[in-house]
Parts: C-alpha cells; sequence; structure tokens
C-alpha cells in the first residue's frame, strides 16, 4: 500500500516537472490579418503586396509548444525600407488568447500590434526591441515582409541591433529541407562562441499533440527536440538546416558576465519542398508509362527488321530496334 503511494506520488510529481518544461522565449512577429486569426501564421503572410497595409502582432511565448505569457513591457518596433530608410511605429497594446504554461486555453495575454505600409518594393525589415526582466533579456528580433517579383534587396540588411543576426540566406523561397546559415553580431562585431538557438512554430492542437509525443518518446530530455542548438564560430558564423515547413526562430544569445543576456533572433518561414511529390510522383508514372510505350513501339520495329532480314545487311535489324526504341521514346516524351 505505502510503495504504491509512492509510486503514485512519483507519477504525478513526474507529470507536474512534465507539465513545466519549456523551450525557450522567443518575441513572436506574426503578419496577420486580424486577431482572430494571429495563430494561424504561414510563410505566404511574410508576403506583401505594394500598397498594402501590413499588420504585425507581437507576443510572447514559447513557439514550439505554443505557450504565451504576458509581455513584461512596450516593445520598440521600427522598420527598414529597401532603400535603407528608418521607420519608428507606434505598438499598441492589445490582448490575444492563448495557452498558458499549466496547459489552460482561451487565457488572454498582453500582446502588441503595429501597422505599416508596404510603399516600397523589395524588402521590409521588420525589427522589435523588447526587455523581460523575469528572463534577464533583452530581446531584438527581425522579420523580413518581402514585395515584388525578383525585387530581392533589403534581406540582409543590418539594421543596428546590439545583438544582431545577418542572414547569408535570403530568408524567402526557402524550402524545407534547406540549410540556414547566418553571422551573429554584438555591437557591430562578430559574436564568437555563442548559442545559437533554433525552434519551429507549432499552432495550438499540433503544439500539444508533438510535445505529448516527444514527453513519451524522449521521457529524459523532451526538450531537446524542442529547441535545437548550436554554437557560432570565431567568426560568429552559424548554420543549421531547418527541416520542416513553417515558421523558424534562430536566435544568438550574447551572455555578459553579468547584467541581461543580449539576444538576436531572424525569424525565417520555410515552405513545402518544391515541387510538391504529387507532382514528382506524377511526372516519375508518365515516364514510366513512356519507357513502356516505346518499348512496345522498339519491339515492333524489331519484328519488321526481321521479316526483311534476308535482304538486309547484318546486324541492321539490330540496329533499327535501337533506333526505333529512341525514337519512339522521344516522341512520347514530347508527347507527355
Amino acid at each position: 500500500m505505502k510503495e504504491n503511494l509512492i509510486r503514485t506520488l512519483f507519477a504525478v510529481l513526474l507529470l507536474i516537472a512534465s507539465a513545466g518544461m519549456a523551450s525557450a522565449h522567443f518575441t513572436m512577429v506574426f503578419p496577420s490579418d486580424s486577431e482572430d486569426t494571429v495563430w494561424d501564421v504561414a510563410p505566404e503572410d511574410y508576403i506583401a503586396e505594394l500598397g498594402e497595409t501590413k499588420t504585425v502582432y507581437i507576443m510572447w511565448g514559447h513557439p514550439y509548444e505554443h505557450i504565451s505569457f504576458n509581455m513584461a513591457s512596450v516593445p520598440e518596433v521600427s522598420v527598414m525600407k529597401p532603400d535603407g530608410t528608418v521607420e519608428q511605429i507606434t505598438p499598441e497594446e492589445i490582448s490575444v488568447e492563448g495557452m498558458d504554461e499549466d496547459g489552460n486555453t482561451g487565457v488572454s495575454f498582453v500582446a502588441y500590434k503595429a501597422s505599416f505600409t508596404v510603399d516600397q518594393d523589395g524588402d521590409t525589415v521588420v525589427f522589435v526591441k523588447y526587455e523581460d526582466d523575469g528572463e534577464n533579456l533583452i530581446d531584438y528580433t527581425k522579420a523580413v515582409i518581402h514585395s515584388g517579383e525578383e525585387m530581392w534587396e533589403g534581406w540582409d540588411a543590418e539594421v543596428g541591433q546590439q545583438t544582431e543576426i545577418l542572414s547569408y540566406m535570403r530568408p524567402y523561397g526557402m524550402e524545407e529541407g534547406f540549410v540556414f546559415s547566418g553571422q551573429a553580431m554584438y555591437n557591430g562585431q562578430p559574436l564568437t562562441d555563442a548559442p545559437v538557438e533554433v525552434e519551429i512554430y507549432h499552432t495550438l492542437d499540433l503544439g500539444i499533440e508533438i510535445v505529448e509525443l516527444a514527453e513519451e518518446m524522449f521521457p529524459y530530455d523532451p526538450p531537446m527536440v524542442f529547441t535545437r542548438l548550436t554554437k557560432s564560430n570565431d567568426n560568429g558564423e552559424f548554420v543549421y538546416s531547418l527541416d520542416e515547413p513553417g515558421i523558424w526562430f534562430v536566435g544568438a544569445t550574447m551572455e555578459p558576465d553579468s547584467g541581461r543576456n543580449v539576444r538576436g533572433v531572424f525569424i525565417v518561414p520555410v515552405l513545402e519542398a518544391f515541387p510538391p511529390a504529387e507532382a514528382q510522383g506524377s511526372s516519375s508514372a508518365e515516364l514510366q508509362q513512356a519507357v513502356v510505350e516505346a518499348k512496345q513501339a522498339a519491339e515492333e520495329a524489331k519484328q519488321a527488321a526481321a521479316q526483311t532480314s534476308s535482304s538486309s545487311t547484318p546486324g541492321f535489324g539490330a540496329i533499327l530496334a535501337v533506333t526505333g526504341l529512341v525514337a519512339a521514346l522521344f516522341l512520347v516524351l514530347r508527347r507527355k
């Protein structure tokens, strides 16, 4: 009886500890049409039309687990336009519903939103500074809003954040499995040997499902698959493969001997693989069918050659058969 009680108590404590497990906090900068759809962010939301008013929602939480917290201070929000012009925009305090760290859903949290007009084709960089005393952190976050066909200018801009990630990769048009590489900077100098956290965002239902699965499969350390970790080299550089479609957060942290940690975060929207697997499968099936039809045509040519072999040059039948195979395959592929 006593042993059963001890086991039960241990199980409860383990459950409580698991519920408290958390991945890294991130400043989430999500473009959206309204507060009702703010959590349904997709890579396409980081694309804009010229003249469009773009609203970004700024929240604080764990993207992987879809856990939210109140923002402890008013964020500073600015945009750098493709021509290098910087405009500071005023954020408005709002409430968004989400899930708290105890698993309660429908809870209201303090968040912010800010709007700006996309008045230049190219890449507009939204950059946010947020301070959180409870986390002993100053968080600098960047997200790129792209506009215009082949107007790929401005995505690699340095906006002057205290800790900042400079992307070596154009951060749109990236597909799952692509490698993201960049350079971490602190006060304009390479940030060496710094921890770089990498984490993907999940919607509420998927976040709950995926965390439960992680806790089941990796009970010894579930958060190891929540937040990936690498380090910057002597030049502040790092690489990491973003292996799933979705919204990724890549953050490098300056950890001083005293005072607050200062982190720079780059948000990377990642598309599904292109072309889609269905299209690849269709092309493969068409090619196989083409080969079958070509072989059939070649066999007919071979039989025709055999009927005239007595009056033909030796070996001509085989040559005719091969020629028929190549020609038939060429015609079938053209028809496809």
